[in-house]
């Protein structure tokens, strides 16, 4: 059984958060999940795999991640076509910006969006929000 990749960038640990619970929604599926840092992360695991998640705070002027999560983004913006994604993140300020572009992103690499957007989270996620990342990693298991 391959297993399902969900990476993210995190600075205050509130979307790291958002990715273990989304891996919890997926092994309580009977899948296996593989959590990982966008600096452990290999593009060429992604380009195999047909389901997997990005995680990514907003940023600035509600971007990404400059250093590591937008080069990564571009990259997989290369081969998503086809292929099914769950976008997450959490944000301090702004109205969610960062997420609609960056799902625009996907949407126009020919991804499929998995529950159609992405699920942002204002700043540390409870246990509502975290029931949100269990129940999208279950969305995620099914693909």
């Amino acid at each position: 059984m391959s297993k399902i990749q969900v990476i993210y960038w995190t600075q205050t640990g509130n979307t790291e958060a958002m990715a273990q619970a989304i891996a919890k929604g997926i092994t309580a599926s009977g899948k296996e999940a593989e959590v990982l840092e966008v600096s452990q992360a290999s593009l060429d695991v992604l380009k195999e795999a047909s389901v997997f998640a990005l995680g990514c705070p907003a940023m600035g002027a509600e971007v990404l991640e400059e250093n590591e999560m937008e080069p990564f983004v571009e990259e997989v913006a290369k081969f998503a076509s086809g292929k099914n994604i769950a976008l997450f993140g959490s944000y301090g300020w702004g109205d969610g910006e960062w997420m609609r572009d960056w799902e625009a992103r996907m949407k126009e690499a020919g991804a499929n969006l998995i529950g159609g957007a992405g699920l942002i989270c204002n700043e540390a996620p409870d246990d509502a929000l975290l029931a949100q990342c269990v129940e999208l990693g279950k969305q995620i298991a099914a693909k």
